[in-house]
């Protein structure tokens, strides 16, 4: 799933941005983003993800420069995504394997099967 959100951030001469269907505001780390996106509940979801990781960070760490806990946060996040990446790819990899046994088995029963049919047919 490709995932499109844009982030608005009004210039100080354009007008705030109309709330329309497909925008959502969302707090993080207790700054206020309008977003765009095709899924508003979704764009929700990632922006308390993204909140939760920051106060962890923000929890175990000294610093108070918002910047560093987000870089630390996105760290977090890449880590999380490596290793889900690297499970997944693994059972990818067990699952291809089993599927290419039972292929194999399954053409040996067909053969046998159809061997069978023209040795008594």
């Amino acid at each position: 799933m490709a995932l499109s959100i844009f982030l608005n951030l009004p210039k100080e001469s354009e007008k705030p941005m109309a709330e329309d269907q497909d925008s959502i505001r969302v707090e993080i780390y207790d700054e206020s983003y309008h977003l765009r996106g095709s899924d508003p509940a979704y764009i929700q979801r990632l922006a308390e993800l993204v909140d939760a990781k920051m106060r962890a960070v923000a929890q175990h760490t000294s610093t108070v420069d918002s910047l560093r806990v987000a870089v630390l946060a996105a760290l977090n996040v890449a880590d999380d995504y490596f290793q889900l990446k690297r499970k997944y790819e693994g059972i990818e990899s067990e699952y291809a394997s089993r599927a290419g046994h039972l292929g194999q088995a399954l053409d040996s029963a067909l053969k046998e099967a159809l061997s069978d049919t023209r040795r008594t047919g």
